[in-house]
């Protein structure tokens, strides 16, 4: 099973990540890119919305943005999310779509990286430790302006993140502070420590 269509407190991923789109109130229409062999499986998980649709996604995660970009072309601005982060805030998604409004034409969310890091050569022998005051934790959503990441999106480069496409062509990527809500479900304790926030969510 696709990890989106995994469910977290009894929702599937997908459809957290699309409410809590929904609940910020700053997006106007949400293209959720899936499988072809699951389209019909999305459309009845999601809320009954013109304001979202289910489009089929492709092999790679680059190939799926190419078709949410393509079902969206008047767009002004693009919100970049990850179904895997189904439980960031719906204020964290707002305050990236402000920084866009405000003027910024590429905005990630950022969490300060806690670990120290090493860079580690093929055998594992370590080969530096990099300043962890310099780096970030990047999430999602990730907010650019639309001809700014169609154009990244022309070009055949490898990033890790769409932010990292954006980067290759020189522009600026503006940082605001993430939120340790917003983390991805990967691995199995991931998705314990969500079972458990919504859990006690649901006391409150």
């Amino acid at each position: 099973m696709p990890k989106a269509f995994v469910a977290v407190g009894g929702t599937p991923m997908v459809r957290l990540a699309v409410d809590g789109l929904l609940a910020s109130g700053a997006v106007d229409r949400i293209i959720v890119m899936v499988p072809a062999e699951l389209v019909e499986s999305a459309v009845a998980l999601l809320p009954p919305s013109n304001a979202v649709r289910v489009v089929v996604g492709g092999a790679e995660r680059t190939d799926s943005v190419r078709a949410g970009l393509a079902a969206a072309p008047d767009a002004g601005y693009f919100l970049v999310h990850d179904a895997a982060r189904a439980l960031t805030p719906p204020a964290l998604i707002a305050r990236v779509a402000a920084e866009l409004r405000a003027g910024h034409r590429a905005v990630v969310p950022a969490l300060p990286v806690v670990d120290t890091v090493k860079s580690v050569d093929r055998d594992g022998v370590v080969t530096g430790t990099p300043d962890r005051a310099a780096l970030r934790a990047i999430q999602t959503p990730q907010g650019f302006a639309a001809d700014l990441l169609h154009a990244a999106y022309e070009t055949n480069v490898h990033a890790t993140d769409d932010a990292g496409l954006v980067e290759r062509l020189g522009a600026n990527v503006h940082t605001i502070p993430g939120d340790p809500m917003a983390f991805k479900i990967t691995t199995p304790l991931d998705l314990m420590l969500a079972e458990t926030v919504c859990n006690a969510a649901r006391r409150v």
